[in-house]
């Protein structure tokens, strides 16, 4: 009788996980779901109380009207060059410093890396109007380097790396001195190709990150041909009259490539977190 009630409480248990796991999927992809099918409606449809679940008719017109009213084209390209440049300079800088950071011996290592630390406490506001101030010395306002030029390093992906760092043998590293590498050719040749997923999980955060971003692009350029996706597509919501679905439809265009990026490296990715406190 025990062991029947004990079995009994656990497929309760088990059915109260799982429920609670299905609505937390239900209450992330409805969103998604309700863009995806608020760009196929008209407008009325998608401003309509009680709100208008499926539309009538599958129209594609949202998507025309968006790629007519901005330089769509223009725009993708600038946020394409934005986040890649960024993800490639963040990759350098950040393998770099949690390279040194983790395995090479310096004067004032742990007082620098203290204040690498400190700047994670720091609110991003905080370093705006310094930013603005720098781009505009140099000269570069309505440019398409202001928008990536403050993002090229992060304490972030230094942390990360630098505890993927850590956990690796040192014995690794000794062996290949002995074969004759230098530091360098160690680094790039034997530490670096065993550190993937932590590559792989910071180049995905910071292509979401310099994807997504908003603030900054709306602050440095106000050129609609200098824009990025995530302002420009702001900028479609009207004083009196907004077009939802044209708005829907550029946020459908826009997170194609985030989506199809996790889903090629997710693996890598959910990897990389789980070993971001291994050592250190």
């Amino acid at each position: 009788m025990g062991l029947h009630t004990k079995s009994r409480k656990n497929k309760f248990s088990t059915i109260i996980v799982y429920l609670i796991l299905i609505g937390g999927v239900v209450i992330a992809v409805a969103p998604f779901v309700w863009m995806f099918l608020t760009a196929f409606k008209t407008n009325s449809e998608a401003m309509a109380i009680p709100p208008v679940i499926f539309p009538k008719q599958i129209r594609l017109t949202s998507f025309v009207t968006i790629v007519d009213k901005l330089p769509f084209i223009t725009i993708y390209t600038n946020t394409v060059i934005s986040a890649v440049v960024t993800v490639i300079a963040q990759l350098t800088f950040c393998s770099m410093a949690g390279y040194a950071y983790a395995r090479i011996d310096f004067p004032f290592k742990n007082v620098l890396f203290t204040i690498t630390l400190a700047v994670l406490m720091v609110p991003g506001t905080f370093f705006i109007l310094p930013q603005y101030r720098i781009i505009y010395k140099l000269g570069l306002l309505n440019s398409i380097p202001a928008l990536f030029l403050p993002n090229l390093f992060s304490a972030m992906g230094t942390f990360l790396l630098r505890q993927f760092f850590l956990s690796l043998p040192q014995e690794l590293e000794d062996a290949a001195y002995i074969d004759g590498c230098s530091r360098g050719k160690a680094f790039l040749l034997i530490m670096l190709p065993l550190v993937k997923p932590g590559l792989v999980s910071l180049g995905i955060l910071t292509f979401k990150f310099a994807w997504n971003d908003l603030m900054w692009p709306m602050i440095v350029n106000t050129s609609t041909e200098k824009m990025t996706l995530s302002p420009a597509l702001s900028f479609m919501q009207g004083q009196y009259v907004t077009d939802y679905p044209g708005i829907m439809a550029g946020a459908i265009m826009a997170v194609i490539p985030v989506i199809i990026l996790f889903a090629v490296f997710q693996k890598q990715f959910i990897e990389g977190v789980a070993h971001t406190g291994i050592k250190g």
